[in-house]
């Protein structure tokens, strides 16, 4: 949909009109080229292409002259973003992104695995309010709850293990403070429903809250949590890199704690899924994507862009054809 933001100029187009009757008056009271006696042998003779084209100037000055006018009038088109009503819930995913996430028992990696399925997943469900928490040895908001799912997609592309690595926060798995911090987001929601879903790889051995505590605190707020293990069972191949550059691959032991992942998610009548490929991983997304549903009132922002472009270079064709017309086909000879 196209607006006008200065819609007075488009008045200027009246002046198309004396044009229009000037043009008129004057080709009928033009003086012929050639006088004949009798003209019943031209009567009917075929019209040569270069008098079927005559009318070609006057119409692409009128063009360019119309198109110039909408360019001053500066049209713009606009994301137009409106109050509505919509189904959805309140969802706060809850990602590990510890070191161990880098194990290559998923393809390519676990991090990567679960970055596509959850990008997956918030692409299915676009009336749902989705936000993102992070952590590993500490935890934190990569992105409040929004239902501009753009956005948070492109933040968890940004997510990854290298702000552990390259120690911006520490290493560890804090599932209790990874869980908190996701509950800390849901609990001033008026939605229906509000769910947590926690993905990790390991077992909580950092962080200054226990998951069970932070669990009681879910259920007492009405906030189900499903807790998803992601790994396989025994060893995974992981990349241990080198001082000197490159990677050495090692098998190490796989340790999820899936009594205490169950026990969250029974606490806050949850479901506990274990997944060792990126297949099941998905299998769950799926699963959880038949959570009840609830009203939201969306609120969202219009932002305009200017559109002249396409008129100005309309106009400019135009203006360079009826140039070339006049200087070439229909030039005047005196």
């Amino acid at each position: 949909m196209i607006e006008f933001a200065n819609k007075e100029y488009l008045l200027l187009l009246l002046l198309a009109i004396p044009y229009i009757l000037w043009y008129a008056m004057r080709r009928k009271k033009s003086e012929p080229a050639m006088r004949l006696d009798d003209t019943f042998a031209l009567a009917y003779a075929p019209k040569s292409w270069k008098v079927t084209l005559m009318p070609i100037q006057p119409i692409l000055r009128l063009v360019c002259f119309t198109l110039l006018v909408i360019c001053l009038a500066r049209p713009q088109t606009q994301n137009s973003w409106n109050d509505k009503t919509v189904e959805g819930i309140d969802i706060m995913l809850a990602m590990d992104i510890s070191t161990s996430m880098l194990a290559e028992d998923l393809t390519p990696n676990r991090i990567e695995a679960a970055k596509k399925v959850a990008s997956e997943f918030i692409n299915v469900r676009p009336n749902d309010n989705i936000g993102l928490t992070i952590f590993a040895g500490e935890a934190f908001t990569q992105c409040p709850m929004t239902v501009d799912h753009r956005s948070l997609l492109t933040q968890m592309e940004n997510v990854g293990t290298e702000i552990v690595q390259r120690n911006f926060i520490s290493d560890g798995t804090a599932i209790g403070m990874g869980l908190a911090s996701a509950v800390s987001r849901l609990k001033d929601s008026k939605a229906k429903s509000r769910v947590v879903i926690l993905i990790t790889d390991g077992t909580n051995n950092m962080g200054d809250i226990s998951p069970l505590t932070a669990a009681e605190i879910a259920k007492n707020l009405g906030i189900r949590v499903y807790t998803i293990g992601v790994g396989t069972n025994g060893t995974a191949r992981y990349p241990f890199p080198l001082p000197g550059g490159g990677v050495q691959y090692a098998n190490v032991p796989v340790q999820i704690d899936t009594e205490m992942l169950r026990n969250i998610a029974a606490t806050t009548s949850g479901e506990f899924y274990r997944a060792t490929n990126t297949e099941e991983l998905r299998g769950i997304y799926q699963e959880i994507d038949k959570l009840e549903k609830s009203i939201l009132n969306v609120k969202k922002y219009s932002k305009k862009y200017e559109a002249y472009q396409p008129f100005a270079l309309a106009a400019a064709i135009c203006l360079l054809l009826e140039i070339l017309f006049r200087i070439t086909i229909f030039r005047r000879i005196p």
